[in-house]
């Protein structure tokens, strides 16, 4: 006899929340008719093997969803990775490695007067209109993108942040790096983003940072060569058109644990 527990419930339950994000995620991603082809691959498969119980069209499919798999994990590699990286960032599940951890985060915490002076840079290079890219290193390790430009290692100051983005310096171009609380590198090349998404008026500055955030958990900060105008982008989204005060309230907030 048939019977139906609370936990078939929750395990229904479950499957459609899987599906469903799984559903959005493609949606996002702009796969959805790949997400329906594989939808519609499952079913014909349960329908063969354990339905219809086929056998030699049944192992013909188990081989193909075993190679499927692995397929998959190789075609949207990316994607899963950005999934992963979103996922690992949520400031719900970092408040919670954070109590769980024994270190002492205090010790990592930025000081105003590193914030300030990010701060008043980027705000003196949107006056003056001067490009600039800046990428704060947070959880995840930036050394690979910290050797594609060069070395500087210095303290974080106004000053030499102005003069590396400086329209003659041979490092305007590239990406700074903050790791650690001091400017690591600069003339850093950035992987670029290529998702529709991003607005047409945003330039490759913008995409770079985009980029930069879809495969790390970085703060990345541009200032617009055209508008002047102040961006930040973190975990995947753009925060467009900063005041001081409120790159300043963003930094505090994201570097201070």
């Amino acid at each position: 006899m048939f019977s139906f527990e609370i936990k078939d419930a929750v395990d229904i339950f479950l499957v459609a929340l899987m599906l469903y994000y799984t559903y959005r995620f493609m949606r996002d991603s702009r796969s959805i008719n790949v997400f329906v082809g594989i939808l519609v691959f499952i079913l014909v498969w349960l329908l063969v093997s354990r339905v219809l119980e086929m056998r030699l069209l049944g192992a013909i499919f188990d081989k193909l969803v075993g190679v499927g798999s692995l397929a998959i994990l190789i075609l949207f590699q990316d994607e899963i990775r950005k999934f992963l990286n979103n996922l690992g960032g949520h400031n719900r599940i970092r408040r919670l490695l954070k109590f769980f951890s024994s270190n002492d985060q205090k010790t990592d915490a930025i000081d105003r007067e590193k914030v300030m002076s990010i701060v008043m840079a980027c705000q003196s290079m949107a006056r003056g209109k001067v490009g600039a890219l800046i990428v704060i290193e947070r959880e995840t390790n930036l050394n690979e993108i910290m050797e594609t430009g060069d070395t500087i290692d210095a303290n974080i100051n106004q000053r030499l942040i102005e003069n590396i983005f400086f329209k003659n310096s041979p490092l305007h171009d590239g990406a700074m790096i903050i790791s650690k609380h001091r400017i690591m590198a600069a003339g850093c090349i950035l992987p670029v983003s290529h998702d529709l998404d991003i607005p047409r008026e945003l330039g490759l500055r913008h995409r770079a940072a985009m980029g930069m955030c879809q495969k790390s958990d970085a703060l990345c900060i541009v200032v617009s060569e055209e508008t002047g105008r102040i961006s930040a982008a973190l975990n995947g989204r753009f925060r467009l058109r900063l005041s001081a005060e409120n790159l300043e309230s963003l930094l505090n907030e994201e570097l201070s644990n």
